[in-house]
């Protein structure tokens, strides 16, 4: 329980019990990411129903709002620094590194957030009929993410971050893993999380060599869309 308190505490904005957090706690909490995921998923789901039953556009805005609001647009955040590096690196990779280490919003970031939000209201309104219980399942897997590529790449720099892949074990993974499977039978686009986790990690790994906070939140993001994609293609 005090590793999803520590989980839900970083990964959203709602109202929680202080605790007070080690190192390791927060290291060790990443095992409990996917169950914020659920939690977050429910909200956002209840939160597009409701607006939903009196139009489909206000349900997709509703989740949409509630989304961002739960998160505090932190993984849009590590999208908008990740386009910025990117897009300004000219394959520079001194370059590309400052650039990420930048807390501004440069145009790059500018234009990731509004396609990233863009795609998110429509996918959620053409959401299959009754689809909204798949949200919680969507929010976790793409919350399953962060263990694999802690595990699988090093940290960009040392720090906080650095702790994440000894917290993962190999159990972990492959219980989520399982899991994932499992989520696939109640609903068949799960089964693209996996390889969507694994195609965005070894594209990190290819341009980035590493990876940082910034990435992580990113892939979030992007796996998180990739699944909508495929609820709706597959509704």
């Amino acid at each position: 329980m005090r590793s999803l308190i520590v989980a839900l505490g970083f990964l959203t904005r709602l109202p929680l019990p202080r605790v007070q957090v080690s190192e390791r706690d927060w290291a060790t909490s990443i095992r409990c990411y996917p169950l914020a995921g659920l939690i977050v998923g429910a909200i956002v789901a209840a939160a597009g129903a409701l607006g939903a039953a009196r139009d489909p556009w206000l349900g997709a805005l509703a989740a949409l709002v509630s989304w961002i609001a739960l998160t505090g647009a932190l993984h849009l955040d590590g999208l908008s620094d990740l386009a910025d590096a990117l897009g300004a690196a000219h394959g520079d990779r001194a370059r590309l590194l400052r650039v990420l280490a930048e807390p501004q919003v440069g145009s790059f970031g500018v234009v990731a957030i509004t396609l990233q939000l863009l795609a998110k209201l429509v996918l959620l309104h053409e959401l299959p009929r009754g689809g909204w219980w798949t949200l919680p399942l969507v929010a976790a897997a793409a919350r399953a993410g962060p263990l694999a590529w802690a595990r699988w790449l090093p940290p960009l720099k040392p720090g906080l971050g650095a702790t994440l892949a000894g917290a993962v074990r190999a159990r972990d993974l492959a219980g989520w893993g399982a899991l994932l499977l499992v989520a696939g039978v109640l609903q068949p686009a799960l089964f693209a999380a996996l390889p969507l986790i694994g195609l965005y990690g070894w594209w990190l790994k290819r341009r980035l060599g590493a990876i940082n906070g910034d990435a992580h939140g990113a892939g979030v993001e992007l796996v998180e869309t990739g699944l909508l994609v495929m609820v709706v293609a597959l509704g």
